[in-house]
């Protein structure tokens, strides 16, 4: 899986320490999320979560 393409890595403008280790953490947690809920293509994953509150609930395990 390649944050830099799907999550947007590449173009973000964060710079100053320690934001990007932060936001690093923060794409792991989503992609492990991801996984956990059942998703194989992230970028999907991605799509479906990006405007869905009740996918990201799901996700989280929320009600």
């Amino acid at each position: 899986m390649k944050r830099d393409v799907t999550q947007g890595e590449d173009k973000s403008r964060i710079r100053t320490k320690p934001l990007p280790q932060i936001m690093a953490i923060a794409r792991n947690l989503a992609l492990n999320l991801y996984r956990e809920a059942g998703f194989n293509n992230m970028a999907q994953a991605e799509r479906k979560c990006k405007f869905g509150l009740e996918q990201i609930l799901s996700i989280f395990r929320m009600k």
